[in-house]
This record gives structure tokens, C-alpha cells and sequence, in this order.
């Protein structure tokens, strides 16, 4: 711990990065996943759960929020840390992104946005002031600019107005963020799918000298290979001496491709959201605990797991929840995700320190390609 933000390399190994965020309320080490907890809770699981999986940080939804319950009450109740007993750091997405997704009703300006809260309808304003304002009253310690997030394909002018929206847009989240000793904002890439916006985005924010940067606008519907182009292209130009987020990443393979790229920290509803509905991430691939081969199967998900949900579960049992809808299916499921998404993490860094990532990475691919076990 620290009392400043801070950030430093421990170790490369080609474009891998191993490195050390440092703030007040803990070290965040990277590569590092993020659990999504959109509205102050990881889905389906305990916090003391998640923290001792391995997350350093967890992910808050300002969009969601702001409409309930409410920054104004967060910041009376002591803060989204002291309300939700999480001591460790908080990072919080600016709302931009489910503002577009959301809101049924929503007119962008230079301004901001004004949109219609899908809870109840009620017109809410988000301007990039007001962002940083509400990441503030809930206590967020990474917050992240307000910016224009286009759903890909887009045309080319589209793509480039919304970027160039984000810049104008990521100066004021600046000036409103001010001077906060051990708190950080991090600027947002944008440029969808086309090179020279990447860079022109990626050089713009660097100028203005922030303490992260994330590459945003991936993720949103297009290949693979268009992605890790884009984060090709971008890498390059944001400053190595600072942590380099790539937002709604992903995947156990994405996130191995990006890390070979020299991506620090990664956030994604993958592993909540599919536990919840009967898949299961493991060291061989996923697994559809909704398929009736494993109806009478009595072996784990994964025996060699130190997770109890993948160790000491049947596969039997688990069919059995998900098919009658049981929250404990869900439960232990998300659980085992998390468990292998922090497990990846936790050797991905490891593989870093010891110079063989290149190596961790091609038995870990090649043993997700083997496939899960025999059917009985």
C-alpha cells in the first residue's frame, strides 16, 4: 500500500507485462481480472468469497448506480466500500457505455447525454462533470472518463465525430477529477475499428498525462482478430510507464492474446454471467452443465481444482441445479468461474516473472483444444 497512485513493471517477458498498481487501499497486481460487480454486488457471490479467490479490485457500474441507490445516498451511507464491506480498490466505469446500450430514450450533445433511466423511466443528465461526480460520492478509486461508445460496424464518420467527442470529453473529466492523492482516472481509447483514429486517440490522451489508460469500444460484436489488430495498433502509443486497461475483456483467450500484447488489466461479465446460466470455465474448456451427459456423471468439473465448486461437486449434482433452475447452481458455478478466471491470472503472472509465458500460454491452449473429459 500506498498513499500515492502508483505503477511499476516487475517483470516482462516479450510485450508481457508484470507490474504492481499501488494505492492506499491495497496493491493491485497485474496482469489482473476485475470481477464485474455492476451494481455493488458480484453476482451469486460473497465478497469474502471473490477476495479470497484472489481479486485484488472489482469493478462498479456508475450508470447503474447513479439510478439506484443513488450516488447521493451512497456517499451519506459512508461510501460504495463501507456499504457493500469491501476494503480493497474500487474501480468504476464512467456510465457512458450503458447510457448508449440502455437507455430506450437518450440525446447525446456536446454536454453529455440526457437519457431515460431504464428503472423508471425518469430523465436523468450525465454530463463528463457529473461522471467524475458521482465516481466521486461513491469513493471510486480508479474512475474512468465519460465517453462515446459506438457499437461496431460503424461508418467511419460516426466512429471518428464519437472519438473525437471522448477527447473534448476526457479534457473535462480531467479538469473535474482535480487533484485526488491516491485515487487515479483513466483516459479511454476510442476509434472503433479504424487504425489511424486508434492512434490519433490513443496520442491525444497521452498529452494529457493521466495515471491509466484503457482501450475502449472492443468487444462490442466484432471478431477477435479485429481486436487484437486494434490493440496492435494501439499499444504502441500509450505510455509503458502506465497501466493499460482493455474494458469488457473477455474470454480465457482473449485475455491470454492481450496480455502477449502488453494489456495490464482486463473486466468481464463473462464469468458471472455464465455461471448463471449452466457454463463452466475450467482448464479444459467450457462446459455446458446443461447437457444431459453429465446427468448420471458422479466426477468433478475439474479434480485438481482448488475451488470447492469444481473439486467436490458432481457434475451429476450441478446438471440437476441448473435444469431446476436452483440458485445454487448458479452459485457454485460462478464461483468456479471466478475461481479459474483468478487460477489464469495468478499463472499468467507467474509465468511472467519465471520468463515462460510464451510456453504457459501454448499448454494452456493446447489443453483448452483437448476438451473435457470422456462421457461415461
Amino acid at each position: 500500500m500506498t498513499e500515492t497512485f502508483q505503477f511499476k513493471l516487475t517483470a516482462t517477458d516479450g510485450k508481457a507485462r508484470r507490474g504492481e498498481v499501488s494505492m492506499p487501499r491495497g496493491t493491485i497486481r497485474t496482469p489482473a481480472f476485475m470481477p464485474v460487480g455492476t451494481v455493488g454486488t458480484v453476482k451469486a457471490m460473497y465478497l469474502d468469497q471473490v477476495r479470497d479467490l484472489g481479486a485484488d479490485i472489482i469493478l462498479g457500474n456508475t450508470y447503474h448506480l447513479m439510478l439506484r441507490p443513488g450516488a447521493e445516498r451512497v456517499a451519506r451511507l459512508g461510501g460504495l466500500h463501507e456499504l457493500i464491506r469491501w476494503k480493497h480498490p474500487i474501480l468504476t466505469d464512467s456510465g457512458g457505455f450503458q447510457v448508449m446500450s440502455l437507455s430506450g430514450l437518450r440525446k447525446l450533445d456536446e454536454q453529455g447525454v440526457t437519457f431515460k433511466s431504464h428503472v423508471d423511466g425518469a430523465l436523468h443528465h450525465m454530463s463528463p462533470e457529473r461522471s467524475i461526480e458521482i465516481q466521486g460520492l461513491l469513493g471510486s478509486d480508479i474512475q474512468m472518463q465519460l465517453d462515446e461508445c459506438v457499437a461496431l460496424p460503424a461508418s467511419p464518420k460516426e466512429i471518428e465525430r464519437a472519438m473525437e467527442m471522448s477527447l473534448r470529453w476526457a479534457e473535462r473529466c480531467k479538469v473535474a477529477f482535480g487533484d485526488q492523492p491516491g485515487k487515479a482516472m483513466f483516459g479511454i481509447v476510442q476509434g472503433g475499428d479504424i487504425p489511424h483514429l486508434r492512434v490519433r486517440s490513443a496520442q491525444a490522451l497521452a498529452a494529457l498525462d493521466l495515471k491509466g489508460y484503457a482501450i475502449g469500444g472492443l468487444a462490442v460484436g466484432e471478431p477477435q482478430e479485429v481486436m487484437l489488430d486494434m490493440i496492435d495498433t494501439t499499444i504502441p502509443h500509450m505510455p509503458a510507464e502506465k497501466p493499460r486497461y482493455l474494458m469488457g475483456v473477455g474470454t480465457p483467450d482473449d485475455m491470454l492474446k492481450s496480455v502477449a500484447r502488453g494489456v495490464d488489466m482486463f473486466d468481464c461479465v463473462m464469468p458471472t454471467r455464465s455461471g448463471r446460466h449452466g457454463l463452466a470455465f475450467t482448464r479444459r474448456g467450457r462446459i455446458n452443465l446443461r447437457n444431459a451427459r453429465h446427468a448420471e456423471d458422479m466426477r468433478p468439473l475439474d479434480e485438481e481444482s482448488s475451488c470447492p465448486a469444481a473439486r467436490d461437486y458432481s457434475r451429476a449434482y450441478l446438471h440437476h441445479l441448473v435444469r431446476a433452475n436452483e440458485s445454487l447452481g448458479g452459485m457454485l458455478l460462478t464461483w468456479n468461474n471466478l475461481s479459474y478466471y483468478q487460477d489464469l491470472m495468478a499463472g499468467i503472472r507467474k509465468a511472467i516473472e519465471e520468463g515462460r509465458f510464451a510456453d504457459f500460454m501454448a499448454q494452456t491452449q493446447e489443453e483448452w483444444a483437448r476438451g473435457d473429459l470422456a462421457p461415461l
